[in-house]
Formats: C-alpha cells, sequence, structure tokens
C-alpha cells in the first residue's frame, strides 16, 4: 500500500475480473455468453466489496479527501536532544540527522484547507513540509485550525511563533479543551496572542464529534497524563474514507479500563505513544516522573490485531534514546509483527 485506505479492496477486485475475462476468453465463449460471465462476475464482485465495506474493521465508503501527514516522530525534545552527550545524539550532530517532536498535518484536498495537529517547537520547518507535501503554499495564515493535544512543551510552545514578533496570524482557530482554554488566556505569553486576536481559542466538548474544517471529523478521547496546566487527549479524525488516532503520551493503557480499545475501536492506521522501548533506555531516571508505556508492552497487547493488519499500528513520539530509532534491525523485527515505527512525510488518505 501506498498509504491511500482502501486501495487493497480495489486492487484484488480488479486482479479477479481480469482473470476471469482471460479464463472466459481462453477457452472461446460465445461473446453473448462472455458479457453474461462478465455481468456475473461483476455482480459478485461488487456484493464482495459491499459487504467488506461494513465489515466492522472497514474503513468508510466514499472517495477519500483528505490527506494525513506525519510531520514529526520525535519526543518533545526531538533529535538531537538538548543536554544529551549519549552516542545516539553525537552521531546525529555528525550526520545531521534531525526528527522533529510528533506532529501531523491534514489537507483538504478539496478545498484546500490545512490542518495542524500540535504545535510543536519545530513548527516552521513542519509547516514548511506541510506545504510542501499539500502543494499549498501559505504566508501569514499558515493553516486553517489548529488542534492541541495538551500543554507540555512539544506540544503548544509552536503557537508563540504565529505572534506579532513572527507570522501575525488574525482569529486562528486553536481547538483545545476548556480547561487547556483557561490556561491560554490567563497565561504570557498566549495571553497576549489571545489579546490580539492571533490566535482563538475554540473550545470542544470530550468524546463529543467537531469539525475543525468542513468534512472533518474529530472526536477528543480523554487520556491519563500528567495534567499541570491542561488534561490531555487523543484525537480520533474521521473523513469520509477512513479514520485514524492519534495517541502521543498516555502514562499507561490500563490506567482506564477499556481505553485502548476504545482509541483503536473503527480505526484504519493507529499512531501510538513510543516513548520508550522498554524503560531501560534512561538509567538512573526515576520513570515514574515521566511514565509512558513500553512499546514492548504495548505490542504483547496488540500483537493478535497486528498480526491480522499488518501496518495499522504506527509507533509515534519516540524519545531520543529510543533503540529502534537507531537500529534497523530492530525495525525490521517489530515490522515482521506487523507493527511500524512511523516516518516523517508518510501519507494516510482518509
Amino acid at each position: 500500500m501506498d498509504g491511500r485506505l482502501g486501495r487493497d479492496h480495489d486492487g484484488r477486485a480488479l486482479i479477479r475480473l481480469r482473470y476471469f475475462e482471460f479464463t472466459c476468453t481462453d477457452r472461446g465463449r460465445a461473446s453473448g455468453r462472455l458479457v453474461t460471465m462478465r455481468r456475473i462476475v461483476t455482480g459478485l464482485l461488487l456484493l464482495v466489496v459491499a459487504v467488506g465495506c461494513h465489515a466492522p474493521d472497514a474503513p468508510p465508503t466514499g472517495a477519500g479527501r483528505f490527506d494525513v501527514f506525519v510531520l514529526g516522530i520525535a519526543q518533545d525534545g526531538g533529535l538531537p536532544h538538548v543536554g544529551c552527550s549519549k552516542g545516539c545524539c553525537r552521531s546525529a550532530r555528525k550526520a545531521g540527522r534531525r526528527l522533529y517532536p510528533a506532529c501531523l498535518g491534514i489537507h483538504d484536498t478539496e478545498t484546500g484547507k490545512l490542518v495542524l495537529v500540535e504545535a510543536t517547537p519545530r513548527i516552521e520547518p513542519q509547516l514548511s513540509r506541510l506545504h510542501e507535501l499539500s502543494g499549498r503554499a501559505r504566508s501569514r495564515q499558515p493553516v486553517d485550525a489548529v488542534l492541541l493535544t495538551h500543554a507540555h512543551i512539544g506540544h503548544y510552545l509552536g503557537l508563540a511563533q504565529f505572534g506579532r514578533e513572527v507570522a501575525g496570524t488574525k482569529g486562528l482557530p486553536v481547538h483545545v479543551t476548556p480547561r487547556f482554554a483557561g490556561f491560554l488566556r490567563t497565561h504570557g505569553p498566549w495571553k497576549q496572542l489571545v489579546a490580539l486576536d492571533q490566535i482563538r481559542p475554540t473550545t470542544f466538548a470530550l468524546r463529543e464529534v467537531f469539525s475543525p474544517i468542513p468534512g472533518l471529523f474529530v472526536t477528543a478521547i480523554p487520556v491519563p497524563h500528567r495534567d499541570e496546566f491542561s488534561d490531555t487527549v487523543a484525537f480520533k479524525i474521521r473523513g469520509p474514507q477512513g479514520t485514524v488516532v492519534f495517541v502521543p503520551d498516555i502514562d499507561a493503557w490500563d490506567r482506564a479500563p477499556g481505553l485502548l480499545e476504545e482509541l483503536i475501536d473503527g480505526v484504519d492506521v493507529a499512531w501510538l505513544d513510543a516513548t520508550f522501548y522498554d524503560g531501560s533506555e534512561l538509567p538512573g531516571r526515576d520513570l515514574s516522573e515521566i511514565p509512558h508505556p513500553p512499546m514492548v508492552m504495548t505490542m504483547e497487547r496488540l500483537a493478535e490485531s497486528a498480526r491480522k493488519r499488518p501496518g495499522r499500528f504506527r509507533f509515534i513520539h519516540l524519545n531520543h534514546t529510543n533503540p529502534v530509532l537507531h537500529d534497523a534491525a530492530l525495525r525490521k523485527a517489530l515490522e515482521r509483527r506487523g507493527f511500524r515505527v512511523a516516518q516523517p512525510g508518510e501519507r494516510v488518505r482518509i
């Protein structure tokens, strides 16, 4: 697959149709019977596709309209990481390797509208990449809406770039929880952006669908995390042909009963918190201060589903120390189990 949802089903249907046409022609059937056979086969294939589209995990019917791009896959500090003198960052600096904090960009292919999911400290190169991938260059109003999961530095500091010192946006909707909106309205420098109407905090209700732009439907699902300044959510994002979920930060999958199942229910692609591989990569650091579900635990819980649908679960928000960023053999091993590490620039059509 090239990231376009539903292509597998279409591809198989076309192959089957060609096979039956070749078989009928090869046996010298009369043209009238050939036409009849083609109609029968076409009808059967349409029935198969129709039934498949109503399967629990199938994407919604209809043409894909929105391209979802991955603009960053790293934890808040990116790679290389401030204060890190380990081999992972030394080699990255030497090679000029850069990985930006976890972020998505969404392009409405019908209207050209753009949505940014997270405003990271590396917002400029990520916006530039979104404009490049979408073919929609922008200037002072670089996107039409922003979605934020929570108020930790790798997820919202980029809002500062919308101020009058830089982009000077006008009335840019920033979709957040009510608590997060209160934080933005009462704490500097964010309250100045609000006062000058450069950003416009726009609240959503948890587990209720809202549309940051027409035709795109988003549900914010609360997740347990360190909530010093705001609560934390994951975003389930639905278009006419598919649904994705973005869960960059969570303390644990089992903190709330049924939470993981709720997050991945009906989802075609899930970008999941993969900050740490197994929790051993930060010796001497108390991980209870920065809890995240280890990748090995996530893969154990989702093993059967990943085996049935390879590529559905994609890891994101990787700490600079996470060995899968630096070990190709380890990445291949998890791919054999049906999992993937998200790649900057990858696209999913929904």
